[in-house]
């Protein structure tokens, strides 16, 4: 049963990541939208899809009781505040990356995001590294060193979308609420803004939306469920299977993007940063091992303690 368990785990969480590293064919067809128009109809339809969600699941009235807990509970409520704006942020910088010819830099983001997670672990959190951790995030500051020095300008793409997306999974542990409801208060905080931007578009007549195409409207619709259905799959696989074996299968997105934007999209990429690249998949090698191996240990020293109580 376990083993089934786990096995459904995987499926679940590869495909969101299989989804995540493809959604960059989805902004593409919108290339002729605007990326701020984008975002906020992803932000506006995110939230109409998740409220349609929590009503079909029965989730509503726990999503009405979590809202009235953050009402009292200052602390969570600006967690939930930060991290709806980080979000925000990361959506717009990656769907602007995208059509804009930076999905190379794009994937080199949340290639080097885990390790963004990391040193946010260890100054916030106050959490020891280990001796794998440091020397995978060095290795990971030479690769993107190589970039900065051979362009003569940082890859703030590529940061902006790690350090977004790290310090958004920080303001998560802070929040600590079902996966289906987080996201419907996180898109609830931006939707307000988001409709006032699209009724300012609309008004002034440089509206994408219900000026264009059926297709462009569908695909702005659309946008809604392209957000929410990888997360939904994400939160039923990673309540299946270790963090570790996560942690393997994360890197899916990055490499389908990365192969999108050489391959299908042609965009150059030089001995540079295949240089820089090869260092920060060592980096991530290196730290994907030393988790597995700290996961085993512990596990191992669990069943030890256990056989011994009994």
């Amino acid at each position: 049963m376990k083993k089934n368990e786990t096995k459904m785990g995987v499926i679940y969480a590869g495909f969101s990541y299989i989804l995540w590293g493809l959604l960059p064919i989805y902004w593409k067809v919108l290339d002729h939208v605007n990326a701020k128009e984008i975002l906020a109809n992803r932000v506006f339809w995110s939230f109409i899809f998740m409220t349609v969600i929590l009503l079909l699941t029965k989730k509503w009235v726990l999503f009405l009781q979590t809202l009235r807990g953050f009402t009292k509970n200052k602390k969570q409520m600006y967690a939930l505040i930060l991290a709806s704006l980080l979000i925000s942020i990361n959506w717009f910088v990656y769907i602007w990356a995208v059509n804009s010819g930076h999905m190379i830099e794009a994937s080199l983001g949340y290639y080097i995001n885990p390790l963004v997670s990391i040193i946010l672990g260890m100054f916030v959190l106050k959490e020891k590294l280990t001796a794998y951790q440091y020397i995978s995030f060095v290795l990971a500051v030479v690769g993107v060193l190589i970039i900065s020095i051979s362009h003569g300008q940082i890859p703030w793409i590529a940061i902006i979308l790690a350090l977004s997306f790290g310090l958004y999974g920080l303001a998560k542990k802070l929040i600590n609420v079902e996966s289906a409801v987080g996201l419907t208060l996180e898109t609830l905080v931006v939707t307000p803004i988001a409709a006032i931007y699209l009724g300012y578009l609309f008004y002034n007549g440089s509206s994408s939306f219900l000026t264009q195409s059926a297709g462009t409207d569908l695909f702005l619709i659309g946008a809604g469920a392209a957000t929410a259905v990888p997360l939904l799959y994400f939160a039923k696989g990673a309540q299946k299977i270790p963090l570790s074996l996560l942690g393997f299968i994360q890197y899916i997105s990055p490499t389908l993007t990365l192969i999108l934007g050489v391959f299908v999209y042609d965009e150059h990429f030089s001995k540079v940063q295949l240089l820089s690249f090869m260092f920060i998949w060592l980096a991530l090698t290196i730290f994907s091992l030393s988790k597995t191996k700290l996961v085993a240990e512990r596990e191992f020293k669990w069943r030890k303690e256990k056989k011994a109580i009994m």
